[in-house]
């Protein structure tokens, strides 16, 4: 029996959900997919602010959230979710099935779907467009997602000209062979590194696709002007018939967000890319017109302290478990104006791995001081904090600071620019390390992804995203066997088995979990959707078809 999807049915989803958003509050799929109470006329723009500067829109190489958001409207890929959930669907895929054994996926494409330059999509683009992610003279940081394919680290090596595990049966099917069952494989194929692009538009760009670029997407590049804006226009041969609705959409770059505000409020701006002044939030949420232009909801985020369990004293857990009680995070949530929900775990609620029933460590600063004092330190000690230094993270670090005082434990900040701190945490050098600005944020709802980039073995590597240096070899074991439990019968064998791992985790105490940020955007009144739309859990942070103008 092989299982299947075709239009109409639901397909076979792994259990839930993990890439790093790196620089701040994601905004919601805002503009492809909200509808409006009006008819269904296509017509208008929107505008779109963002402080810094877009760096690419190569679907291959853009790996922020302010780029992603741009790469979702020009390219498409074989799956995607439904706009406002996570149920992960065929997009560029007409159907699909998956073998027996969990090792082929066998997809059907759609006909009749155009690049931007006017050429048929085949089954040819998408085998070019996963070897091109592959392909070291790339640099893709989405390389590491499609090693399971069969034969993907020998085409890395140079040992063959293309990948064995990548078969085009014929221009409109194309067929996938894992090396071992991959139960997130498929939320892998929806991620933008997977997004299909034309071999020969990449060629013409000799190197610059990443300002010149082409897909098949809702949207099309029309001007780019650096340092200034960005504009797309809408693709009048998209395959998804009425999509998008909008017909520009103009992304402003080099906007302080406090200014962005005012000019939402004059209309001149209709999306926040940076999300609301923290200045400017309470006013906003206690105001009963602006109020209303504002939508709220979760998402799969954890900011979290890393312990350094190969630094003394933290290489006791009964330190890292003391550490644990001593943080407030109610007050911190509170210093956040609310936009976060306390943290007892590392995974979000969103996932259907995070443990419902477990209350984590409890807030109790005398408990931690008697643990403290039971592995030798009842004076405590000294330690250092690593943190970024734009509003709130020092404050943040300021709260951490204060609650470790209260347990003994005297620290220094080192509140200091992001990328020192990413440094700091990557070559091992800092004891303790606030990951606000730098989160973790899933890229598709698999709960692998919150294990493998940043609390695995092998990502206990220099440079890594491992900054808590937490190896558990037992763990790596159990969650590899996890990853191979591919199967539907299987599904909820993997829910409970990812569940015990996290637990597991959180008995070595290398983080403190201690906040999951939710995800805040606001829009002005000429352009309108259901509000789930606009804090859409996958589409992080911009997905730009169906959000309307207002008429």
């Amino acid at each position: 029996m092989k299982r299947t999807h075709t239009p109409g049915s639901l397909p076979p989803r792994p259990r839930q959900h993990g890439v790093l958003r790196r620089l701040g509050l994601a905004f919601g799929a805002l503009l492809l997919s909200a509808s409006l109470v009006h008819a269904q006329e296509q017509g208008g723009s929107a505008v779109v602010s963002f402080q810094d500067d877009i760096s690419t829109l190569d679907p291959a190489i853009g790996y922020d959230w302010q780029n992603w958001s741009i790469i979702k409207s020009i390219f498409d890929g074989l799956m995607d979710y439904v706009p406002g959930t996570t149920e992960l669907v065929p997009h560029l895929a007409e159907s699909y099935e998956v073998s027996d054994d969990g090792l082929t996926y066998t997809f059907v494409l759609r006909q009749g779907v155009l690049f931007h330059n006017g050429r048929e999509m085949v089954a040819d683009d998408v085998r070019y467009s996963i070897e091109r992610v592959l392909n070291p003279e790339t640099q893709s940081p989405g390389q590491g997602f499609y090693l399971s394919i069969a034969g993907a680290q020998e085409f890395i090596d140079g040992a063959a000209d293309s990948v064995a595990g990548i078969e085009v049966v014929d221009d409109y099917t194309i067929r996938f062979t894992t090396s071992e069952p991959d139960a997130s494989f498929l939320h892998k194929l929806g991620l933008n590194f997977a997004h299909v692009v034309p071999q020969e538009a990449v060629e013409a760009a000799a190197g610059d696709f990443g300002h010149q670029p082409v897909g098949t997407g809702g949207f099309k590049l029309k001007e780019w002007v650096l340092g200034q804006r960005v504009v797309l226009e809408r693709n009048p041969d998209y395959f998804e018939e009425g999509l998008p609705y909008l017909d520009e959409i103009t992304f402003q770059v080099g906007v302080d967000p406090n200014v962005a505000f005012l000019r939402l409020q004059r209309g001149e701006v209709d999306i926040l890319g940076d999300g609301i002044p923290a200045a400017r939030y309470t006013e906003v949420i206690n105001d009963p017109v602006l109020g209303e232009q504002v939508a709220m909801g979760e998402q799969m985020q954890t900011g979290y302290v890393t312990i350094n369990v190969e630094m003394e004293p933290f290489t006791d857990v009964r330190v890292r478990r003391a550490l644990n009680m001593a943080i407030n995070k109610d007050r911190i949530v509170r210093i956040v104006n609310n936009r976060a929900v306390p943290a007892n775990q590392i995974l979000p609620p969103l996932f259907e791995s995070h443990a419902d029933d477990y209350e984590g460590y409890p807030y109790d600063p005398e408990a931690a001081r008697a643990l403290l004092a039971e592995a030798g330190y009842p004076d405590g000690f000294d330690t250092e904090l690593y943190a970024y230094n734009v509003a709130p993270n020092d404050r943040i670090a300021q709260a951490i600071q204060a609650d470790l005082a209260e347990i003994g434990v005297n620290v220094e900040l080192r509140t200091q620019a992001q990328s020192t701190v990413i440094e700091a945490g990557g070559a091992g050098q800092a004891p303790l390390l606030w990951s606000g600005g730098m989160a973790w944020i899933a890229d598709y709802p698999d709960p692998n992804n919150f294990y493998w980039p940043i609390l695995a073995c092998a990502s206990n590597i220099p440079g890594g995203w491992n900054w808590a240096r937490y190896c558990n070899e037992d763990l790596e074991a159990r969650a590899a066997r996890a990853d191979t439990l591919a199967r539907s019968d299987q599904a909820d064998e993997r829910v409970a088995e990812w569940r015990e791992i996290f637990l597991a985790i959180m008995e070595d105490a290398p983080w403190i979990p201690v906040f999951h940020e939710l995800q805040v955007s606001m829009h002005s009144t000429n352009v309108t959707g259901p509000k789930e739309i606009f804090v859409d859990p996958m589409h992080i942070p911009v997905h730009y078809e169906m959000v309307r103008r207002a008429q």
